[in-house]
């Protein structure tokens, strides 16, 4: 590395990540179509997700597409001294220098099955325009010939990333963000490019907007025919739907004119290719959002309909070298506390520059695995059961009536207590109950409205220091149904 090259670096490492953008959504709509329907019952079986975030940005160890945006807001900053003008010239270039030959996504996909993952969302195409797939649309591509990666066998990125992940039985997620910021249509070189919006008035320019339209759908029509079976559809870049804004301020992240990308013909043309599929149409809403995806957090309580926790493992969604990862401690509390609410979760690792996933992550998905190895029965194909949370316990449970009471451990805590009081769910008469990770049956008596179960030393003993340790009761007593008006 040179010294020029390691100067630009280390300015680069001050900038922190930038969520994934969203916008004020309409209200859930359910979906009707019942191949959607039956492809949502098996997202909800799957549970945990791999997401990755990975482009040329990964060479600076920086956050995705953002400092080229010109917003005033720390995700977007620059290093001073350089103009927007300058460092936007020198970002774009960066596809020249991309050349990740340590990229095997069949390790990839190893390292996600051993961390009990189901599925995987890759970012097929970030803000900033860059395609990481063998499009015909764009010379903004991996597979350029100014990109020194193009040569490579593997060099359809996208492509040898879901062959690797279905090769190992995953779900298959396509992220694509709907708007483009290198793309002329979307931000035009007449003008100034003063947010993240397209820049020109939409209404005054329609047969322009209407190019980048028919750009946006013929790329997710390759996606979508070109490779391979998808699940789901992953749409970033919330801004960018057919509301205006008229009093949209500077800064506000909002356009005054519509940024209609034709989401009926998008849905009717994917789904064709694609019966079935999934589409988020993230932080928008209405019919084409199948399920919602809360970024960087869990919700305080369940939700009426679908939904996915996207969550870093580390602080940055794509690679930022020395980044602060998450313990597996804390990502098995995060994983069942939504699993608990009925969520799914969506853990993203950001691939480095020559294309291997960072050490430290690997380790802690190496270890959120091995607690899966023995608990994953109480998180997978599960659905959330009333009272979802009580204390420290959560609570799961299966279609066949099977229910698992899950307490994680405190930060001190090794064992588990001697005794577990339930209220909220009581077991039915003929109930067995053990944990986890050992075969010895469990007793329990009622005491007035609670039920106590008993953990013997033993028990406590063989299952030391696990993050969080889980209680399978077979059956649970079932609530008397409602007393009808008038009976």
């Amino acid at each position: 590395m040179n010294a020029t090259r390691a100067l630009w670096l280390s300015i680069m490492l001050t900038l922190t990540a930038a969520p994934l953008a969203g916008a004020q959504q309409d209200a859930y709509v359910p979906e009707t179509d019942p191949l959607v329907l039956k492809k949502l019952d098996q997202w909800q079986d799957w549970k945990f997700g791999f997401m990755m975030h990975w482009g040329p940005y990964s060479q600076w160890g920086i956050v995705e597409s953002w400092s080229i945006c010109s917003e005033d807001v720390p995700w977007c900053e620059r290093p001073k001294g350089i103009s927007y003008v300058d460092y936007k010239k020198k970002y774009e270039q960066l596809p020249t220098t991309f050349n990740p030959t340590r990229f095997d996504p069949a390790k990839w996909a190893r390292a996600a099955k051993d961390a009990g993952m189901r599925y995987v969302v890759f970012t097929t195409k970030h803000h900033d325009g860059f395609s990481m797939f063998d499009t015909k649309q764009t010379d903004y591509r991996i597979t350029a010939a100014n990109v020194p990666f193009h040569t490579n066998p593997r060099a359809n990125i996208t492509q040898e990333v879901f062959g690797a992940f279905r090769a190992q039985g995953f779900g298959i997620g396509a992220y694509f963000s709907k708007a483009d910021w290198h793309h002329p249509d979307y931000w035009a070189p007449e003008w100034a490019t003063p947010d993240r919006n397209v820049n020109y008035d939409t209404r005054k320019y329609p047969e322009r907007w209407q190019r980048f339209v028919d750009f946006t759908h013929r790329q997710i029509g390759e996606l979508t025919s070109q490779y391979g079976p998808l699940d789901i559809l992953w749409l970033d870049a919330g801004w960018v739907n057919p509301r205006s804004h008229p009093d949209a301020r500077a800064g506000s992240g909002e356009a005054t004119w519509p940024q209609d990308i034709d989401m009926p013909g998008l849905a009717s043309a994917v789904r064709h290719n694609q019966p079935g599929l999934i589409i988020v149409d993230r932080a928008v809403g209405g019919r084409y959002e199948n399920y919602r995806t809360p970024e960087q957090k869990v919700p305080e309580t369940e939700l009426p309909y679908p939904w996915e926790t996207c969550m870093t493992l580390g602080d940055s969604w794509s690679y930022k070298p020395g980044d602060n990862y998450k313990s597996a401690r804390e990502i098995v509390h995060l994983l069942v506390d939504v699993v608990a609410k009925g969520g799914n979760f969506l853990l993203n690792v950001g691939p480095d520059a020559n294309g291997e996933l960072p050490a430290v992550a690997l380790q802690r998905m190496r270890e959120v695995g091995a607690w899966m190895k023995t608990n994953g029965e109480a998180i997978y194909a599960s659905r959330p059961i009333a009272p979802y949370r009580e204390g420290k316990l959560r609570f799961t449970a299966l279609k066949d009536g099977t229910v698992y009471a899950i307490y994680p451990a405190g930060n001190e805590e090794q064992q588990l207590p001697a005794t577990i009081i339930l209220n909220g769910v009581i077991p039915a008469k003929n109930a067995t109950m053990r944990i986890l990770g050992s075969p010895a049956p469990l007793s329990w008596r009622r005491e007035g409205k609670g039920t106590a179960i008993g953990i013997p030393a033993a028990v406590r003993k063989q299952t030391v220091g696990a993050y969080a340790w889980t209680i399978r009761i077979s059956e649970i007593r079932k609530p008397p149904p409602p007393t009808l008006a008038g009976s």
